[in-house]
């Protein structure tokens, strides 16, 4: 069945075909005529910023694609549905980010500028574009480049600053902000309309977050009432922040040059400007926070998935040798996984001696808790059930969760003496951007850099005067599932001791066919049983009694905490040197690795609410939800607990360097994710980071030219083929057929493992043969090599905790096939370590068996030449089906990244990319 990527918003307006048919190309022309006059507010005269303290000398640089613009008007809209034309600023930042997987090997010093942009603070006069004093203020202007559109916002005042922040993020990014904040309240298909995918996406955010419209003000005053002046002047930041989004909505309104796509979802009309687009308050920005929190920085979840593998092992091997086999497989704190942290131990959530509190779930009972009641019109079909069942497996998964990379090195071993960092947030690509960009210079506040569209009253990940700093998702686990017993009837449960009703929290959404969304009309209820111990996500047994399975996180109800976080890092009389950078990012709760680089030092923190667990709770399994079992100093009423200290977070500073692409932290510090073992894609950056550390004198271009080269890389042919092609080869390949298929991988292995085009623009790759058989290949090859020896049941039960694959073309991850982030989640360690354990090669934390072959290296080699020759004889067709991106056969369009529409422009397709989305490159030459 050919592969469908998510359609969801407004990817139906993607094609001219799905615009009316009255909006002929004539017709088209005669209505963008009558529209083309309310294109853009007014600005003033063009004017150079005052010169701000900027320690970088020129040597800061980022991206961010496709383009700064993420607001069309109607009439800028339909030009593009019908000419392809474009926004200014809408894409002018895709074709240099798209070209370094082409011009990678020729980078020099000189050229780093033909692939990213200059960070450097303020714009020189001969580069202003535009000036503008949002709504006449005197306390602030936005001035933008000419050659990015960036804002650059300069204040007098802190409020007037916050208030130009806002304004801009509006100029930018209207809609997106507006579709955002609905999918965090869970009414996205009321907004934007009924199409099965707006449906998963509303159910996977809201099932994690089901707040009431109270909770939402509560996490703001909590966030405030705790952080003394720092929380007042968060609230006061974050009131002129909406104040100058709703200043920009009054203005576009009242000028008719509000973003399109209010029209065509039949918010406002285009000929009597009839409707409403509803002023932000600040509870949108909590929800907004949620939905970012639950997509980039909240480690965990999965212990139900977990139980049911480990029952399923010990089903086939009895429970001692179950369990053991299990814990191979989970490489809690395997002893070959790439670390970030290369010194020292952080013992967190390990595996304890004599476990306590299990609550394991009876065979066969678990089921999944409905979240949708109550369909009629579309809601009904099949579609919309399978978007539902999509949007619960996301929702409690703990896999494909991490994006994002980094590399930093330190000084002493680059030409210049200053460290250099190449990093960014690996977000996914929409168009608009999630993210986006700014500059902002004000009493208190002085960075530039990207911050989530709706949140950027400060910039979240960037530079300062002297300093820069960047984040990946880490993952480690801050989400338990406990096993609540039921009392009285399926909504009532005991609470230490007490027959206690849940809650429940409802949310009823209803659409209608739109322009931008033919979808019929339809309705839902989306309900959610809560408990003390968090919403309820499953219905089990547990030794004959009726439990339903919570999921509590320790950022519910803190979705606003990580505001002061952020407003540190603003701050330049705040951050300062690694200590002061490690206790800003202290202050964010949510999951994250984060980076720090100045002319001098760097450092790096890992951040989060890590819960402090009763004595030997297992955090991998559910739990009973009883008070011996809960977190340590746990309040359900606020959800606090008392959280590992910041000394126990893996840390550190002037480290001869660090990389990070979502693997393992640090010794003993479990994260939640599988897979972190002997393979993993944080391998193809250290291994090319540690080879120039090695040689000493890195460059910027050095450092990009190693992140460039492993966002190319095939990790399973690079660290996992060798292995495999030595098992085929220890005897001569006598089938011509398989012989034929060893030598085309030998050849593509010996260039580098790379998915590369022929040349820049060719759209076929070099070794497409050998990659065709090597995508084919690998879900055939695990199956053979694994199934057998763990059983059906087994594998099955494996496969649901980790993926056996994350190619490119596969259509995995949040947002499906085309995403461009892959080889994070798969069974390359797994296959690794048996391999080379078939070969008596030495493993350090083998798995329990040897499965390929069953350990004999004939078998195993018999088993490996048998898939490879039904693999090299799928046809590209067969290994890549097509979907509604590419036709079938078509290997690179498989492969490419796709900018998902959230709003009405369209853009084309780019080469695959395994980078960040938004992406610097610094190296500071002073410092204060």
């Amino acid at each position: 069945m050919p592969r469908l990527t998510p359609r969801n918003l407004l990817d139906r307006m993607r094609t001219p075909g799905a615009l009316p048919g009255f909006l002929k190309t004539a017709s088209v022309c005669t209505l963008i005529a009558g529209l083309l006059s309310p294109l853009a507010p007014a600005a003033a005269a063009p004017t150079a910023q005052a010169a701000v303290a900027d320690h970088c000398g020129g040597h800061c640089s980022d991206i961010l694609p496709p383009g700064q613009n993420g607001n069309a008007t109607l009439a800028q809209i339909l030009l593009n549905q019908a000419f392809g034309s474009m926004p200014a600023h809408a894409s002018d930042q895709l074709g240099p980010y798209a070209k370094l997987a082409t011009g990678y090997p020729a980078l020099t010093e000189a050229t780093l500028s033909t692939f990213f942009n200059d960070a450097s603070f303020g714009v020189p006069a001969d580069q202003v574009a535009s000036t503008v004093r949002p709504a006449g203020r005197t306390d602030v202007t936005i001035v933008r480049d000419k050659k990015t559109g960036v804002p650059h916002i300069t204040g007098t005042t802190r409020y007037g600053t916050e208030f130009g922040a806002g304004y801009a993020a509006a100029e930018d990014r209207l809609w997106l902000m507006d579709v955002f904040r609905h999918v965090g309240r869970g009414q996205l298909t009321s907004f934007a309309g009924g199409a099965p995918a707006n449906q998963g996406l509303e159910q996977e955010f809201w099932r994690n977050a089901p707040y009431t419209e109270a909770e939402l003000q509560a996490q703001i005053d909590n966030a405030v009432a705790r952080n003394g002046e720092r929380g007042r002047q968060a609230m006061a930041d974050v009131t002129a922040y909406i104040d100058g989004v709703n200043a920009y909505i009054d203005a576009s309104d009242s000028g008719r040059y509000f973003p399109g796509e209010y029209v065509l979802t039949g918010h406002k009309d285009s000929v009597t400007n009839a409707g409403t687009i509803e002023h932000f308050k600040p509870t949108d920005m909590v929800a907004l926070a949620s939905v970012i929190g639950a997509l980039f920085g909240s480690g965990g979840g999965g212990e139900v998935n977990n139980a049911l593998s480990l029952l399923a092992a010990q089903q086939r091997y009895g429970v001692a040798e179950g369990t053991e086999v299990w814990e191979s497989f989970r490489m809690r704190n395997d002893p070959e996984a790439v670390l970030t942290v290369h010194d020292g131990s952080f013992p967190y959530a390990g595996r304890p001696a004599t476990p306590q509190g299990r609550a394991l779930p009876d065979a066969g009972s678990v089921v999944r808790e409905p979240l949708v009641y109550d369909r009629t019109g579309s809601a009904s079909g099949s579609s919309a059930a399978n978007a539902s069942t999509a949007a619960a497996r996301e929702a409690v998964s703990s896999a494909r969760r991490g994006m994002s990379n980094a590399l930093v090195v330190s000084g002493e071993h680059t030409a210049s003496g200053h460290p250099i960092a190449v990093f960014g947030p690996q977000t996914g690509y929409f168009a608009p951007q999630l993210l986006m960009l700014q500059e902002i210079q004000g009493p208190g506040l002085s960075a530039r850099g990207a911050s989530f569209a709706g949140l950027s009253m400060y910039v979240e990940l960037g530079r300062g005067q002297d300093y820069a700093w960047s984040a990946t998702t880490s993952g480690q686990d801050i989400i338990d599932t406990y096993a609540v017993e039921l009392c009285q009837d399926d909504h009532h449960y005991l609470y230490r001791g007490t027959c206690t009703p849940m809650e429940k929290v409802e949310r009823k959404n209803a659409w209608q066919p739109t322009t931008a969304d033919s979808t019929p009309a339809g309705s839902y209820t989306m309900r959610v049983w809560r408990t003390k111990y968090g919403p309820v996500e499953y219905r089990a047994t547990v030794g004959g009694k009726k439990v339903a399975y919570t999921t509590l996180r320790t950022s519910f109800l803190h979705e606003a905490d990580s505001i002061i976080g952020f407003q540190m890092l603003n701050d330049p009389d705040r951050v300062k040197d690694p200590a002061s950078f490690q206790s800003a990012v202290q202050h964010i709760n949510y999951t994250f690795n984060w980076f720090y680089a100045d002319s001098e030092h760097t450092a790096y923190y890992n951040s989060g609410d890590n819960p402090l667990r009763a004595t030997d709770v297992d955090a991998e399994f559910p739990v009973w939800a009883r008070q011996a079992y809960e977190w340590q100093g746990w309040d359900p009423t606020a959800n606090t607990a008392t959280y590992t200290p910041a000394s126990a977070h893996p840390h550190s500073v002037d480290q001869d360097y660090y990389i990070s692409w979502n693997n393992k932290q640090a010794e003993d510090y479990a994260a939640a994710p599988w897979g972190e073992g002997s393979v993993h894609r944080g391998d193809l950056l250290d291994d090319r980071v540690r080879r120039l550390v090695a040689a000493g004198g890195v460059t910027r271009t050095a450092l990009v030219k190693a992140m460039a080269e492993a966002a190319l890389t095939d990790l399973r042919a690079e660290d996992v083929l060798p292995g495999l092609l030595e098992v085929i080869t220890s005897t001569p390949v006598s089938d011509p057929a398989a012989a034929a298929a060893v030598t085309k991988l030998q050849a593509w292995l010996s260039a580098g493992g790379r998915r590369t085009e022929t040349s820049a623009g060719s759209k076929t790759y070099a070794h497409a043969d050998a990659i065709r058989i090597l995508d084919a290949w690998w879900p055939l090859l695990v199956k053979a090599e694994f199934a057998p020896g763990l059983g059906a049941e087994l594998y099955t039960a494996m496969t649901a905790n980790l993926p056996v694959d994350e190619s490119p073309s596969a259509a995995h991850g949040p947002t499906g096939a085309h995403a461009g982030s892959s080889f994070q989640y798969g069974w390359w360690s797994y296959v690794d370590k048996d391999i080379r354990a078939v070969l008596d090669k030495p493993v350090k934390g083998p798995l329990a068996h040897e499965y390929c072959g069953g350990g004999s290296l004939g078998a195993c080699r018999d088993a490996l030449l048998t898939t490879l020759k039904e693999a090299a004889g799928r046809t590209a067709a067969q290994v890549y089906p097509g979907d509604d991106q590419c036709a079938a056969g078509d290997q690179w369009c498989a492969d490419a990244i796709v900018h998902r529409t959230l709003g009405g422009i369209r853009h084309g397709k780019t080469g695959w990319q395994n980078r960040p989305t938004y992406q610097q490159v610094v190296e500071f030459t002073s410092h204060r």
